[in-house]
């Protein structure tokens, strides 16, 4: 009986031929290179809306119309492979991709960049869903853990490194670069795949069984609702007439996309997949980590633009330092895995992630650079061990044949909760620097003699550098008082965002601990 068991023991666990690692490590080349476009433009917004000509207000279209383009597409993603055949649709949006990339180049005005940034992102969306459904169904059980670490690191890296690409390349040889650093990859990702997939015929049948309805309603909806996030904070929320109308718009079609989907034989997403504990869990945790991913990529520039007025390089610069040290960590979480349960190491990472957050809540006006060094650190410490065991924990359960369809709702839902994180990020910050603002400007007071005292000073600086007119040079001391006031006002609503990041973290890490421990042997993998 014994000799049995040995034997058993003794049998090979299945391993990945080296034809299967080539497709899925390029299948990841499109994931990194999809997911570092959402952010490669925001430290370039700048130099993007002077060159195309735009205000601005206008310049976060760049942003958001590739990711409306990527969360809606990112769910047609499963059906279409099907229709189309796997390798057939990955080799054309691969291609697709990078053109669309290069025509924004070329753009010249923000109508057009809109347009060419949407297609960039419908094909860039495509990416992101097949590399993960390549690691679920290429790779057998043991080896997936690996295959999820060299995911987490796209997820992960890329948004970190992507303004510091960005402002580099912006900086040194004008925005339009940007723009084209994804064709040689592209290129090299082509090539890999069509000489690694296996040709399947098309089944264009398919189409006409297609939950159509379906698609519809859910592009119309989540267009409409990404639209909102952008432009509520600008236009002052319900309190727009444009923004009340494209609310109920959002509101009507996804109610009406959830209730088809929950009806319907064939629906395109399979929303029944969220009742299983895991998953459903594990996708809400991946929601809240999507808000603090993209919202500290977010924030962070945006205080280094504002107030301490670093340019596009320098942002990327101190932005680099959330990315690099994940390329040594995010290798080794696959063998953590396999000696600790993947919820505890992932309630850890969330949690560092989050005292990082925590760290950022001192913020004042001699916060610059060499100060987020320490904090970055330790984000990317947290970020590093955050996305593997997440994504082992959401997939365990999950049969080969819904992986695609896992792969589609799990990324869409993450993206959207970026898009929704940074959206309330935006809205908080602007409403606690309002808040801020009224506190200290009613201690602010001419009844203070330090006050008068400053007004003072400054009207004498004034008179000494060359304005004579002493009526002039203290309205010019009042000027620059309340441009101090709102700048102190504005470092404590960056303080408040982080802490509100902070938190979003704390609740994810708690909730991660609900989920079941992963059985060995379950997953996507298993048949």
């Amino acid at each position: 009986m014994s000799s049995i068991a040995a034997t058993a023991g003794a049998i090979p666990q299945p391993r990945a031929s080296t034809r299967e690692w080539i497709a899925v490590l390029a299948g990841m080349i499109g994931a990194f290179m999809a997911i570092l476009n959402i952010q490669i433009t925001n430290a370039s917004l700048l130099d993007i809306e002077g060159g195309i000509g735009t205000g601005v207000d206008n310049g976060a279209w760049i942003s958001t119309s590739y990711l409306i383009g990527e969360i809606v597409v990112i769910p047609l993603t499963a059906y279409f492979s099907s229709v189309f055949s796997f390798r057939r649709y990955i080799l054309v949006n691969s291609i697709l991709f990078p053109l669309f990339s290069i025509a924004c180049a070329f753009a010249h005005d923000l109508g057009t960049m809109i347009v060419l940034r949407g297609l960039q992102g419908f094909a860039g969306g495509v990416l992101i869903p097949m590399a993960f459904t390549m690691v679920l169904t290429k790779l057998p059980k043991p080896q997936q853990p690996l295959g999820l670490a060299i995911f987490a690191l796209s997820v992960t890296f890329a948004p970190a490194i992507g303004p510091t690409i960005g402002g580099y390349l912006t900086e040194n040889y004008g925005w339009q670069t940007i723009f084209f650093i994804n064709a040689i990859p592209s290129a090299i990702m082509a090539v890999a795949l069509a000489l690694t997939l296996d040709k399947q015929p098309m089944q264009l049948h398919l189409l006409r069984q297609g939950d159509w309805a379906g698609i519809f309603t859910m592009a119309i909806g989540l267009s409409a609702l990404q639209t909102v996030l952008e432009e509520g904070n600008k236009e002052d929320w319900f309190s727009s007439p444009f923004i009340v109308k494209l609310s109920i718009l959002a509101f009507v079609f996804l109610a009406a996309f959830i209730w088809i989907e929950l009806t319907v034989k064939k629906p395109l997403v399979k929303l029944s997949l969220l009742t299983q504990r895991n998953f459903g869990i594990g996708v809400a945790v991946n929601v809240l980590v999507g808000v603090a991913l993209f919202g500290t990529v977010y924030i962070l520039p945006q205080y280094l633009g504002q107030v301490q007025r670093y340019n596009a390089e320098q942002i990327g610069m101190v932005l680099a330092w959330t990315g690099l040290p994940q390329l040594l960590l995010i290798p080794l979480v696959p063998m953590m895995m396999k000696r600790f349960d993947a919820r505890y190491i992932g309630f850890l990472g969330i949690s560092i992630f989050a005292i990082s957050c925590f760290m950022n809540v001192t913020l004042s006006a001699d916060t610059a650079g060499d100060q987020f060094w320490i904090p970055n650190i330790v984000r990317a410490i947290g970020q590093a061990l955050v996305l593997t065991p997440i994504t082992a924990i959401t997939t365990a359960g999950i049969a080969a044949t819904d992986a695609a369809a896992a792969s589609g709702l799990t990324n869409m839902l993450r993206n959207l909760g970026g898009a929704v994180g940074t959206a309330t990020l935006g809205t908080v910050l602007t409403k606690r620097e309002q808040f801020h603002s009224n506190i200290i400007g009613q201690s602010v007071t001419l009844g203070r003699d330090e006050v008068r005292d400053r007004l003072a000073q400054t009207t004498a600086y004034f008179m000494q550098h060359g304005i004579s007119d002493p009526a002039l040079a203290g309205q010019k001391a009042v000027v620059a008082l309340g441009q101090i006031v709102r700048r102190q006002a504005l470092i404590l609503g960056f303080a408040d965002t982080f802490a509100v990041i902070g938190v979003v973290l704390a609740i994810a890490a708690v909730a991660l601990l609900l989920t079941q421990k992963p059985r060995a042997g379950a997953g996507a993998g298993a048949h």
